[in-house]
């Protein structure tokens, strides 16, 4: 059968005739029923062409925390003097256009999503992807979309159980996406012998959404091999997981770059004084692994997941996030030069359905350890908060009132370090509860 195409004009004028064909019809009826019923024309439209779909959700929420003015990792930290907010976390809306051949096969998709709350606009995704169909074996993607870099930081924030990413995820991959381009080999044929592989692999200018631009000439590489869900069991237990590498860095533009070094029992900072040759780059070095086990249960399931990621991050003293301009003292002074640290973190989820798919129950446990080399009273006023670790225990309660709106009660206790820098002798009192609904379309 031929496919029909709609110039969006016309969409639009058969929007508007269905909408006051509805009115016409119905007379007294709600607003709000008129309103289903546009939604419901666009949706018959959109399921005949195959080729137009338009997405999003909201995310107000409320929060309220132990002490005015922490630092938080669930939304930003607390302006002084505030210890409670409403606010809108994220407000999505999300366009997509999908090309078909004569075999209803996918040939082009494009995917535009941009982020608007209280604090500003943002795009969040701007990408085109081609898929080839000799061999129905690869794909390419070019634009902004999320680094294929382990299972969390590709998780949607829409779908996910959790209110925010991990504080390991949100420091190294700020916003979770960048710039650049990606080859993904992925089999479409389900009689291929690899079908259960997938393997994305691309290039990224490095520093993300923190970055109006790319600060650098050197581009990171990042890839990921996934394995798909595997069923285990005829009962239905599935098994998935991935390895991925980012191999990057930051332009090292000035001699004053910082390492751990020192001995064991006294660790410090040292000023590498090694001349800087054009082109070197501080390191950027992740490895990771991650898997995903999920058990059918008479409602519902429970699912265990888990991701263990080491490396080498280079950043500054004040934070361990990927800086978002050039951290060169010599042409800004106010700049903060580069710090060199090791470090790991993981996570690990329970998600358990309580007798029904509506009701869910989570618990989630996290570390970030920043700076692996120095740990505990070591870390003095030689050192910053960047340097601490933090386990983190989150619990939480869903209900998923409908496949349109979720609603979610969660309490994060994060635990730091004891310390000898001023303020961390002890664990600071920063324990946060956020009520959250999702509306969705």
């Amino acid at each position: 059968m031929k496919r029909i195409k709609i110039h969006p004009f016309w969409l639009v004028v058969l929007l508007l005739c269905t909408r006051q064909a509805v009115a016409q019809q119905q007379g007294n009826l709600s607003e709000s029923s008129i309103d289903t019923s546009r939604q419901k024309a666009l949706q018959s439209i959109v399921n005949k062409y195959e080729y137009v779909n338009i997405s999003g959700y909201i995310q107000p929420q409320f929060q309220l925390g132990e002490t005015q003015g922490q630092r938080s990792f669930n939304g930003g930290d607390f302006p002084a003097g505030v210890e409670s907010r409403f606010s809108v976390r994220r407000g999505r809306l999300r366009i997509d256009y999908a090309h078909f051949d004569e075999q209803k096969r996918p040939t082009v998709l494009f995917v535009f999503q941009f982020d608007g709350t209280e604090r500003g606009m943002q795009t969040r995704d701007f990408w085109g992807r081609y898929y080839e169909h000799k061999f129905d074996l690869l794909h390419i993607t070019a634009g902004l979309f999320a680094r294929p870099f382990g299972f969390e930081v590709n998780y949607g924030s829409g779908d996910r159980e959790s209110p925010e990413r991990g504080r390991m995820s949100q420091l190294l991959m700020r916003t979770e996406r960048d710039l650049g381009a990606m080859l993904t080999v992925e089999p479409r044929n389900p009689a291929h012998p690899l079908r259960f592989l997938k393997i994305d692999a691309g290039l990224f200018n490095g520093p993300g959404l923190a970055s109006v631009s790319d600060y650098d000439g050197h581009k990171d590489f990042i890839s990921r091999l996934t394995i798909k869900p595997q069923l285990l069991t005829k009962s239905g237990v599935q098994l998935t997981g991935s390895v991925s590498g980012y191999w990057g860095g930051i332009g090292q533009y000035t001699n004053e770059i910082y390492r751990m070094n020192g001995p064991a029992d006294a660790p410090a900072f040292v000023v590498d004084g090694t001349v800087v040759v054009p082109g070197a780059i501080a390191p950027r070095r992740y490895y990771g692994a991650d898997v995903q086990l999920r058990i059918p249960n008479r409602k519902g399931r429970t699912e265990l997941r888990a991701e263990y990621i080491q490396g080498t991050q280079t950043a500054t003293k004040a934070s361990t996030e990927t800086p978002g301009i050039v951290p060169n003292p010599v042409s800004a002074p106010t700049a903060s030069p580069l710090y060199v640290r090791q470090f790991n973190g993981a996570y690990f989820y329970y998600l358990q359905h309580l007798g029904s798919e509506k009701h869910q129950f989570v618990a989630k446990y996290d570390w970030y350890d920043p700076n692996t080399q120095v740990a505990g009273k070591q870390i003095d006023g030689k050192f910053a908060w960047a340097d601490i670790r933090y386990n983190t225990l989150g619990l939480g309660y869903l209900y998923y009132a409908n496949s349109n709106l979720k609603l979610v009660v969660w309490y994060d206790i994060p635990v730091n370090e004891t310390t000898s820098l001023p303020g961390f002798e002890t664990d600071v009192p920063d324990n946060l509860l956020t009520i959250r609904t999702q509306y969705r379309f």
